[in-house]
């Protein structure tokens, strides 16, 4: 059987000779037109109750003014039906005593929301017929071998079931070095298991940035490109990219780094790291950009004109697979829910998103102090960019985040 990177060689082939009008059925969506820009609406011409939302907008405000403020800055986006309330923007563009106020045309380091447009990739690739979640990864990468990784199932890598560790052994010295997306993928490769596959539950950035690779090998392009051109094209999506090339560094919001960062030129401020685009964590991107990504997931993968992923793609990637996989113990598929590569809310443990929503709200968490939730009840989302380290103080998001449920009515 052709590797999947040979079939995927043939499939461009294919395309280059065939032309545009085939283009879907060989992996290349090129939509007629991307999207329009979302619109924006009074709090209560979409049944927010303007009030309670004034409780989250006061809470950040707090928490972004004065010298020894605990967050430099942040904006808040709410939205429902399609629309949003206009944007709101708090504090200061980085982390030092004087940086400058906040910019209207901020642009957020997402860290880990970056996972989801990831994600989304692949499961492009499972819907034109290229990819199979039930597959075991060597089936793509195969070099994968040894200690248990023939068992690993794609669908590991998307529930973060596969036992891979989150950080790479060896990422601290990587960004020193100012390596390549190459050389963290062939640091997976070879990275040992944490466990048996299938058996436990182990947030990983590490499993994103193989199923990057896989989308790479497949598609023939990289997944900068990919996502550029599959996703945020289509979406019109103006102030959005995987790594900062192409936007002004005076945009990018600079952020609260890890102590293990200090002083390193592979920190989350660096140019490096800016322009690196990491699968794992390198997106940057604007509330009003990921309000579309919001009510194109609410929307059952549709927006605007564009249809970008099917019904039956949402609902898998926004309800618990982790019923599917029978060797998870109990307790985790039970309060630990994800989708493929969208989490659920964890109600009942220190990483739930808020005491309002229930499990069935799907969004992400971002270690530079982001989260963002849909709720499929309400068709509401709320969006929550900030640049202070979400570790060391988590309740902040979630007191928003209560803030803003208690708002929708």
């Amino acid at each position: 059987m052709s590797s999947p990177t040979e079939l995927s060689r043939r499939d461009l082939l294919r395309n280059a000779v065939i032309g545009g009008g085939a283009a879907f059925a060989f992996g290349t969506f090129c939509p007629a037109r991307a999207a329009s820009a979302i619109p924006q609406v009074k709090p209560e011409e979409i049944q927010l109750d303007p009030r309670r939302l004034q409780v989250a907008y006061d809470l950040l405000e707090k928490w972004t003014t004065g010298p020894n403020a605990p967050v430099p800055g942040g904006a808040i986006l709410i939205g429902r039906f399609g629309k949003t309330v206009a944007p709101r923007f708090f504090g200061r563009q980085g982390p030092e005593p004087d940086a400058e106020p906040i910019r209207d045309d901020a642009m957020f380091y997402m860290a880990s929301v970056t996972k989801p447009v990831i994600f989304m990739a692949g499961m492009l690739l499972v819907e034109r017929g290229q990819l199979n979640l039930s597959d075991r990864v060597t089936r793509y990468i195969p070099e994968f071998t040894g200690q248990d990784k023939e068992k690993a199932q794609v669908l590991h890598l998307f529930t973060h079931t596969s036992g891979l560790p989150d950080e790479l052994p060896r990422n601290g010295d990587l960004r020193r070095e100012q390596a390549p997306l190459a050389k963290f993928i062939e640091e997976v490769i070879k990275t040992e298991l944490l466990f048996v596959p299938g058996t436990q539950f182990s947030y990983s950035s590490s499993g994103t940035i193989l199923v990057a690779e896989i989308v790479q090998r497949l598609s023939g392009r990289s997944i900068r490109d990919f996502v550029r051109e599959e996703i945020i094209t289509p979406l019109g999506l103006k102030s959005t990219g995987l790594g900062s090339q192409g936007f002004a560094r005076e945009r990018l919001v600079r952020t609260t780094v890890p102590d293990y960062q200090v002083g390193s030129p592979g920190n989350w401020n660096s140019a490096y790291w800016q322009e690196f685009g990491s699968p794992a964590g390198g997106l940057f991107s604007t509330p009003q950009d990921y309000a579309v990504i919001c009510s194109l997931m609410l929307g059952g993968g549709k927006w605007g004109d564009v249809r970008l992923l099917s019904p039956a793609t949402v609902r898998m990637m926004t309800t618990n697979r982790m019923n599917d996989l029978p060797e998870l113990p109990e307790p985790v598929r039970r309060t630990q829910p994800w989708g493929l590569g969208w989490r659920q809310n964890h109600l009942g443990t220190t990483d739930s998103w808020s005491d309002l929503l229930s499990r069935r709200v799907f969004g992400h968490t971002g270690s530079a102090g982001n989260v963002v939730w849909m709720d499929p009840e309400t068709q509401g989302f709320c969006i929550v960019f900030t640049n202070y380290l979400r570790a060391r103080a988590p309740w902040r998001l979630v007191h928003l985040s209560n803030a803003v449920a208690a708002a929708f009515v």
